[in-house]
């Protein structure tokens, strides 16, 4: 009779560990671009990609995201930067120290996920979506998923 492996844990770890590093690389950039423009005019830049594109200027998402570039300051934008690059470090730490199958990561991430949890549900009942609820839900599928892996393996 055949040992079971633990090749779907390995999986499961593997599947979430690119899934941190995804999200960590993506917050960099974001990073990155908030701090390109400090000293630009962030709505004259959005207002150029949206002639470029052709998008229609009257369309009201195009319009809300123009409307709140102009109600950006320097000051916010070097917190939104700061933000991200935290935020980015902690996913970017989860996802090697996951994919190096370290223990210490699991522990980590099970804490650092489940800590923005409640602040991912409160912004779901603020303002509902379904990315929203998507990544809250697969949040919590992370969580459990690594609770019962250390749970199981003492």
């Amino acid at each position: 009779m055949k040992k079971k492996t633990k090749r779907p844990a390995a999986t499961g770890l593997l599947l979430i560990a690119i899934f941190k590093l995804v999200k960590g690389v993506l917050l960099v950039a974001v990073g990155i671009g908030a701090l390109k423009f400090l000293h630009r005019d962030l709505a004259a830049t959005i207002t150029r990609w949206v002639d470029i594109l052709r998008a229609d200027p009257d369309n009201r998402f195009i319009h809300r995201l123009v409307e709140k570039a102009f109600s950006v300051n320097p000051k916010q934008l070097k917190e939104l930067s700061a933000g991200t690059f935290f935020y980015a470090s902690l996913l970017l730490t989860e996802g090697i120290g996951l994919l190096l199958r370290k223990g210490w990561a699991e522990y980590f991430t099970v804490i650092s996920t489940a800590a923005l949890v409640p602040l991912e549900v409160y912004e779901l009942v603020r303002r509902f979506t379904a990315i929203r609820l998507g990544v809250l839900g697969l949040n919590i599928v992370i969580v459990l998923y690594l609770v019962r892996r250390l749970r199981n393996s003492g």
